[in-house]
């Protein structure tokens, strides 16, 4: 069986993420071999896992504290922008569904004799 690789030497979450990068960028070279992959694959899962330790430990300020449990102003605007409006899912009027006072006034601005054809 494999030996682990040891990610204990990355002390902070940059320096993990730079090696991440190199690992992206050898894995999806063709020349790499599939067991090199695969190591290297191993290797990423320990660095994600420092990162997690990195992150669990890190001292945040006040401000970072509040910021992680609730979004800023901004973005909490930016997602109630995007909700769909009531109606379908995609909050578009189907083409094929009029919108609610679109067949009231169809049906107002048509001559009787036309309805009953």
């Amino acid at each position: 069986m494999a030996v682990k690789p040891d990610a204990s030497g990355y002390e902070n979450f940059s320096d993990v993420t730079a090696r991440l990068d190199e690992i992206v960028t050898a894995v999806r070279n063709k020349d790499t071999s599939l067991e090199r992959s695969l190591d290297l694959f191993d290797e990423a899962i320990a660095l994600g896992t420092r990162a997690v330790d990195l992150v669990d430990k890190a001292a945040f300020s006040p401000e970072e504290k509040e910021r992680l449990v609730s979004p800023p102003e901004d973005e909490e605007a930016g997602r109630q922008a995007d909700k769909p409006a009531e109606g379908d899912a995609s909050g578009q009027q189907s083409a094929d569904k009029p919108a609610e006072g679109d067949a009231a006034q169809k049906s107002a601005d048509k001559p009787a004799d036309s309805q009953a054809r």
